[in-house]
């Protein structure tokens, strides 16, 4: 007799939707997954995306069992071995390099693979073992540290307004983010703003599939959004239409910050953003006279040398106009700060102080020599990669290839699929997909807590990442109790916090109901009560960030300047493409299929100084590296910028690398946040394949 039912799961990949589905299981085997339709911003839909998830947990290249290198590293051969012979190697090899460099010497390098709070990065997965062990600390600084910094520095948190109140502005500035490609979730809400009159700006270099559908598009010069919000707010103080009120009573610094917007007239903000004068004035007299305006500004946006510096700025709007006064008014950035989920990482366990390595720095620190009669920095001799795929989303990518090809280096990799990472691997670890394993998720585009049941048993031989350091602890003799507890156990310590939002949150509930609204108001105004500043207001003026360095007032940090190298002339955005999430099913036939070669956008007028035509094969390149790609003839980029999408994968890509191989491993101007949109390149015709590509 025929068996079927259904679980309930989250999306756990790297999107601010966070999706609730449902997973149909039929005799033991999961044959159907759709969004939920009882989830509030879900809907019932899943994106082209996800909606080929389970066929991915099928697919033939998925990894079951665990391996070890058997060929030169980078070459992908590998031979299945067992579980007990892959966790003794590990144990072996980490005790030597701790005994010999100190625990410092092993890097966890994690990555947003997975959002979960069990599985994923959110709980800082796995970090009990490596503050026994005394590894460096990861700073997983390469998604949106520049921005939330800049955030803070105003609000003191990167957490803003509930993405659902969008339905109840007037105005909507989406201000570098592309929704109906990375978190379309939103647009209804969006929509049902539009239908009761409101007025929706894309700012953004590139005219995405969210710019197309807007009322407005302004083609920002990459790396100027600073400026744009000086300048938006110099037109509302010109009109008188400050919110004094508002100003007085929650702000701090606002005479001093109004010097620092007089010196942005909108004629000088024309000349650094290369947008038309009148289209500025526009926009500053429509915020003027809009309330609420709300402003939806997510990752790319800070993703510069000035990253921070914009999202400190954009930050402002709000505080002048007191748009944080209305529901659908103020900035989305993150919901992440309002779930006040905090796993206890046990940081009494680590025996001393480790240093701090930031993922976006790999390269930098796999060069580590090692040291001279003990002095010096301690080389990093072990890396642990999971939920990450540095060789394909990692900047300067052929550096970072060097070192992962270093002999005395140890690298274990967990993994679903033989990505380019998971060939230069020592050990590879074969990692369960998300209805094989339970987690508990929140998404940093809205305000809800989501169950992960487990809907099958894992394929093949497949462990989940808890169960794995679980296995590594007892492999290693560790006996602190902690390192073994179960994910329900973690998930009961996660929801202990005696915290409002989490009033009435149980697991039990999440368990049976499958998500959970956070217990805050409905609209949610999240600065009602004050911001968490050392003030209490939103600070225009903050000493905190002078003490930083950062300048006590918000500032305007240029892009990377052509000027450094004339023979770069071009500036590269690399935007998310509509078929892959990061790297995530750059593997997927289908998904590739549809996503075709790489591909690089260049406007018209580029194309034609450059002899190059639509459908050429092109060398995008600097200094640090190239990669070949299919050229675009378009006006969906300004002169002078040109786009090409992250997330394909290097080994699957023509001339064996991606985009990351000409961005440049260099910090943002907070946070240590990367530069994805600031990397200056000059495109030639591929001189062996000048014919044109389907």
């Amino acid at each position: 007799m025929t068996s079927e039912l259904t679980v309930l799961g989250a999306c756990p990949l790297d999107c601010p939707d966070t999706c609730s589905w449902v997973v149909t299981v039929r005799d033991g085997e999961a044959v159907g997954l759709r969004g939920n339709p009882g989830h509030p911003y879900t809907r019932g839909a899943l994106c082209v995306k996800v909606n080929r998830y389970l066929e991915q947990t099928r697919a033939a290249d998925r990894i079951l069992h665990p391996m070890r290198r058997v060929g030169p590293k980078g070459s992908g051969r590998f031979e299945r071995i067992t579980w007990d012979e892959a966790l003794a190697e590990i144990a072996t090899r980490l005790r030597r390099i701790i005994d010999e460099y100190g625990g410092e010497a092993i890097w966890p390098y994690q990555g947003t693979g997975s959002l979960g709070y069990l599985q994923g990065e959110e709980g800082g997965a796995g970090q009990r073992l490596w503050n026994v062990l005394g590894a460096s600390r990861h700073d997983l600084n390469i998604c949106s540290k520049a921005g939330g910094v800049g955030l803070r520095m105003v609000n003191g948190t990167p957490a803003g307004m509930d993405p659902e109140s969008l339905a109840l502005s007037r105005l909507i500035l989406l201000w570098g983010t592309n929704p109906l490609t990375s978190g379309h979730h939103v647009w209804k809400y969006v929509q049902q703003a539009r239908a009761n009159g409101a007025y929706v700006v894309a700012i953004d270099p590139v005219r995405t599939r969210t710019a197309d559908q807007a009322d407005e598009h302004l083609p920002i010069r990459p790396g100027t959004d600073a400026a744009l919000a000086f300048g938006l707010i110099n037109v509302v103080v010109s009109e008188g239409a400050e919110d004094r009120e508002f100003l007085a009573a929650h702000t701090l610094g606002w005479e001093e910050f109004r010097e620092e917007v007089a010196k942005f007239p909108p004629e000088r903000v024309a000349e650094i953003t290369g947008l038309p004068e009148a289209s500025i004035r526009a926009l500053g007299l429509r915020l003027a006279h809009t309330r609420p305006t709300g402003i939806r500004a997510t990752m790319g946006v800070q993703r510069h040398s000035g990253g921070g510096a914009a999202m400190r700025a954009i930050a402002c709007i709000p505080g002048v106009t007191g748009d944080w006064r209305y529901p659908g008014g103020g900035v989305a950035y993150s919901t992440s700060g309002h779930f006040p989920l905090r796993l206890d990482t046990r940081e009494d366990l680590l025996p001393h102080p480790v240093r701090t390595l930031p993922m976006t720095r790999l390269a930098e620190a796999l060069e580590i020599p090692d040291p001279v009669d003990g002095l010096g920095e301690t080389p990093v001799k072990c890396l642990w990669v999971y939920a990450a795929n540095p060789l394909a989303s990692t900047s300067d990518q052929n550096r970072v290839r060097r070192g992962l090809a270093r002999e005395d280096l140890f690298t274990v990799v967990m993994e679903q699929f033989p990505t380019d990472t998971v060939d230069y691997a020592d050990i590879v670890l074969p990692a369960t997909m998300q209805p094989e394993h339970m987690d508990l998720h929140a998404g940093y585009g809205h305000l809800y807590l989501l169950w992960n049941e487990p809907a099958v048993p894992p394929a093949g031989e497949c462990a989940s990442t808890t169960e794995t350091f679980r296995r590594v602890a007892r492999a290693m003799g560790r006996t602190e109790p902690s390192l073994y507890d179960s994910d329900l156990e973690l998930a009961e310590q996660l929801l202990s916090v005696d915290h409002p939002a989490l009033a009435g949150i149980t697991l039990d509930r999440l368990r049976k109901e499958g998500w959970v609204r956070l217990s805050v108001p409905d609209p949610f105004l999240p600065f009602a009560e004050g911001f968490p500043t050392p003030s209490g207001r939103l600070e225009f003026a903050s000493s905190r960030a002078e003490a930083l360095g950062l300048g006590r007032l918000p500032r305007y940090v240029p892009p990377h300047s052509a000027a450094e190298d004339e023979r770069y002339p071009l500036t590269l955005v690399t935007p998310a493409p509509h078929e892959f999430l990061n790297s995530t099913f750059g593997n997927n036939p289908e998904l590739r299929r549809r996503a075709k070669d790489p591909r690089v956008l260049v406007n018209p007028a580029d194309a034609a100084a450059r002899g190059l035509r639509d459908g050429v094969r092109a060398r995008v390149f600097n200094r640090h590296g190239e990669f070949l790609a299919v050229v675009e003839v378009s006006d969906r980029v300004r002169p002078g910028v040109v786009a090409s999408f992250k997330g394909h994968w290097p080994k699957l890509s023509p001339g064996g690398a991606n985009v990351n191989a000409v961005v440049e491993e260099r910090d943002a101007d907070m946070g240590r946040g990367p530069v994805y949109h600031d990397n200056r390149v000059e495109i030639t015709a591929a001189e062996a394949e000048t014919e044109e590509v389907a």
